[in-house]
């Protein structure tokens, strides 16, 4: 396990670079995930571009304004941000991140350099200003630009990114109602960042998606297509992040003995005990154990369990290279992302079977709120699939 890529890094490699320690190993595949996505997405917008399916806007927009106050100083903020906090950390690591020390304690908490933040907020904020000036036109004027339609995908990103996280950590605080009450009693960042639940970032991020597409005027089913394999290929990549962390996504204890038909796999891929996870649940990691022991963190699951978020990788890949295969074989809108949405519902629904979860009683049958949502989505995508499918049949004479 690698909490941070410090320590994955050190160990790869050899290298000790202490700034790291404030990349942590989830968020970092979360971004790679978004970026692998966004590249596939474009691809896709690209590809019906070509065929007619988008077109592109034409925009107006006055030009030759110099920066407002407003732009200038939202500039200097984040600079101010940057440096008094990151930087500082990312100059400082080697001794503030020493022995057990973790880089979240320092993160969320007031300490920085405000000398180092006024200089980057003068550095951003000016540059803000002079860019303005030499931009700014004697007599400002309207000007109609042509917004190609993978313009949007930086857009769809950001939208999906926003409405996901906070759809995720709400359906986390549903699901873990305890946590809920536990961060109103004492409210950090730290506790809102931690614990996020997927299928909620699924649907208020593509509710989020939904929005921008109709305020651009943008096919929304055609653009559900386009993120159909992306979703499922990010879905992938995420899950190497809970691997990588030990982030509790993982199943349950597996003391079995591994089956002879994956003996040509590594013992870890059927049943792994997740050292050093970022949760700090299990024992204490002792000597005897001959593992690395990472300051801060130093636990071990105690019996070994499922590693559910490697499968999960493993099958979402296979899931993008057949729905990427689809996209140009379907031709009526919305079918692919139809075909997402039973193939997402069916391996979740699958996979809860072996992992840890929060259940709850629905008429009388027990399942995980994902289990629900799951089933939900599955259904929802059956009922699609069938409805565009009997519009796309040729009409019998």
């Amino acid at each position: 396990m690698y909490p941070n890529l410090y320590f994955a890094l050190q160990d790869l490699t050899g290298l000790d670079l202490p700034f790291l320690k404030l990349v942590n190993s989830f968020g970092f595949f979360v971004a790679m995930a978004f970026l692998i996505g966004g590249y596939f997405i474009r691809l896709e917008f690209i590809r019906l571009t070509n065929s007619g399916v988008f077109t592109p806007n034409k925009i107006q927009s006055l030009k030759g304004l110099p920066s407002t106050p407003i732009e200038i100083i939202s500039q200097a903020f984040i600079g101010f941000l940057f440096g008094w906090k990151f930087l500082y950390l990312a100059i400082n690591a080697g001794t503030l991140f020493s022995g057990g020390s973790l880089p979240q304690a320092h993160l969320f908490s007031l300490e920085g350099s405000i000398p180092l933040g006024i200089f980057i907020a003068v550095l951003l904020g000016g540059w803000r200003y002079y860019e303005g000036r030499k931009n700014a036109l004697p007599e400002p004027k309207m000007e109609t630009t042509e917004v190609a339609p993978y313009e949007h995908v930086g857009g769809i990103l950001t939208v999906a990114a926003i409405g996901g996280i906070l759809g995720a950590k709400l359906f986390h605080l549903i699901e873990y109602p305890e946590q809920f009450i536990a961060f109103f009693k004492n409210p950090s960042l730290n506790a809102f960042i931690g614990g996020l639940t997927i299928y909620g970032g699924l649907i208020i991020g593509g509710l989020s998606v939904y929005l921008y597409a109709r305020h651009y005027k943008l096919k929304f089913l055609n653009v559900a297509d386009t993120t159909a394999p992306s979703l499922m290929l990010g879905y992938g990549v995420g899950r190497i992040g809970c691997q990588v962390s030990g982030d509790g996504d993982w199943g349950i204890p597996n003391p079995t003995t591994q089956p002879s038909w994956m003996s040509w796999l590594p013992d870890w891929t059927w049943s792994y005990n997740f050292p050093n996870n970022v949760n700090g649940v299990g024992r204490f990691i002792s000597e005897s154990d001959s593992l690395a022991i990472y300051p801060g963190y130093g636990t071990v699951l105690d019996p070994a369990v499922y590693p559910t978020s490697l499968y999960e990788t493993t099958i979402s890949v296979i899931l993008f290279i057949i729905l990427w295969s689809l996209r140009t074989r379907l031709k009526s809108a919305g079918l692919l992302f139809a075909i997402y949405l039973m193939m997402n519902g069916t391996e979740r629904f699958f996979i809860e079977k072996i992992r840890v979860n929060t259940t709850f009683d629905l008429l009388g049958i027990t399942m995980t709120q994902a289990e629900l949502i799951s089933t939900a989505l599955f259904l929802g995508g059956a009922v699609l699939f069938r409805i565009l499918f009997s519009r796309s049949e040729p009409t019998k004479t």
